[in-house]
């Protein structure tokens, strides 16, 4: 199924390539299954499930190559998020198409810290008096780092850069690299979020996606988050190999049995360019997914948990303050191997790519090169980029957020907001939009309606 493409745990690309790509900026937002933070369309859209329930496809015309023909006229400038992309992990999972490459010998940990901060200097002119209010860490494993580095990196970020006093700083772990005193160590240098990627308690199932933790390792990676830091985050994944209705629920009450304040629950799917995608296994249908899914939603609500997005439920003030940022349309600055930026200014919003691989990247940042490719979004498309993220959102969205991020009023969207309010996708007043459950169940159908002619 063709699919949108974009982000990358900012990982994200100009519109479609394949929206994780987290579009579908990214995200992540692929889910691998699973994978927070990531501003990668293709992931945000495609790996969290979206396309799970979609019975009809979703084609999404290549990227216009244009420049904007009309200049927005942005009147201020959205939040600003920071994120870091660490390309290593220990094996490549045969689920995976972020970009991560598998550590052979020694890291070149100190040569790539090097190369992030030289990479943010060069960024500084896009970003100037602007305040950060957010930094992921994602990768790869960014775990497999020690706290030396990531102290001396933050020390130079935040000599860099405006970084709000509360800030939420993220990292994602991987059980399997977690020892206690090292996470205690993140947390005094200042991380104060972690996003583990579990994927499943079942060993069976561990080993059918190829993860280097079995069940223990998960239950022991958890007990540490749990000893050092308030605010952490468990990546699931459902409609795995073999998987059952009741298998899937054990996953979601064993991860409720430890108190954790957000859970990332996604539909594993196969992407191109994965070992998945060249040899499927055999997974559950469409029907059997669905149910899932639908199981999952009422077995979090009734453990207090708010489904706020596609594929994140929180406690009370436990929301990714992270990824609201992308769902709400707002910037991003992303620097490391393949990561990916959404930055705007008063007459245009730019979408920027780095190089992906490690080595190459390192070798163009010491040469003062750190943009690979960078596109204006043009005025046709960016009615789509808003609403591909925004309609993610359960709560859908403030009318007013539409003109504040875009620079677009929201009546260029009149005809399209009244199909799909008579198709009974969305409902609207004059102050919020919002999805229906239809409309969450098919997002394509309503997103491919912001498709915008020519």
């Amino acid at each position: 199924m063709p699919t949108l493409m974009a982000l990358g745990h900012p990982a994200t690309t100009p519109l479609p390539q394949s929206a994780r790509g987290e579009i579908v900026p990214s995200p992540r937002f692929g889910e691998r299954g699973g994978g927070e933070g990531q501003a990668v369309f293709k992931t945000m859209v495609f790996n969290s499930g979206l396309w799970k329930e979609q019975r009809s496809n979703l084609v999404v015309p290549p990227p216009n190559s244009r420049q904007h023909d009309t200049p927005i006229g942005l009147t201020s400038l959205p939040p600003l998020s920071l994120y870091v992309h660490i390309p290593w992990c220990v094996r490549k999972c045969p689920y995976c198409d972020f970009n991560s490459h598998e550590k052979r010998g020694e890291l070149a940990e100190a040569n790539y810290i090097d190369a992030l901060i030289a990479d943010l200097d060069l960024s500084l002119p896009n970003i100037w008096g602007r305040r950060v209010q957010t930094i992921f860490f994602g990768g790869g494993t960014p775990s497999l780092f020690s706290a030396a580095s990531f102290d001396r990196l933050l020390s130079e970020i935040r000599a860099r850069i405006n970084l709000a006093p509360d800030a939420e700083i993220t990292m994602e772990a991987n059980p399997g690299t977690f020892e206690a005193e090292k996470f205690a160590s993140y947390r005094r240098i200042g991380i104060n979020r972690l996003s583990i990627g579990i994927q499943s308690f079942n060993p069976t199932h561990l080993k059918a996606l190829g993860r280097i933790h079995d069940d223990a390792e998960a239950r022991r990676a958890i007990e540490i988050a749990k000893d050092n830091f308030d605010n952490f985050n468990l990546d699931l994944m459902y409609a795995l190999p073999h998987q059952s209705l009741s298998e899937a629920l054990d996953d979601i009450d064993a991860a409720i049995t430890f108190g954790v304040p957000h859970i990332s629950a996604y539909h594993l799917t196969l992407e191109p360019n994965t070992l998945f995608y060249k040899r499927p296994p055999p997974l559950p249908d469409h029907d059997a997914s669905a149910a899932m899914q639908e199981a999952i939603e009422e077995r979090l609500a009734q453990a207090g948990y708010d489904h706020y997005e596609t594929s994140a439920f929180a406690k009370p003030t436990h929301q990714c303050k992270h990824n609201l940022n992308y769902w709400q349309f707002g910037d991003y600055l992303g620097i490391g191997a393949g990561a990916h930026s959404k930055l705007s200014f008063r007459d245009r919003i730019v979408r920027d790519m780095r190089v992906k691989h490690p080595e190459t990247y390192m070798k163009r940042i010491a040469e003062g090169h750190n943009s690979q490719d960078q596109q204006i979004v043009s005025v046709r498309d960016l009615p789509f980029e808003f609403m591909m993220n925004a309609l993610r959102l359960i709560d859908g969205f403030e009318t007013a957020l539409f003109p504040d991020r875009t620079g677009m009023p929201i009546n260029v969207l009149g005809p399209q907001l009244k199909k799909a309010e008579d198709q009974q996708l969305i409902i609207r007043d004059s102050r919020r939009i919002q999805p229906t459950e239809k409309g969450q169940r098919f997002l394509n159908d309503l997103l491919e309606m912001f498709l915008l002619d020519e």
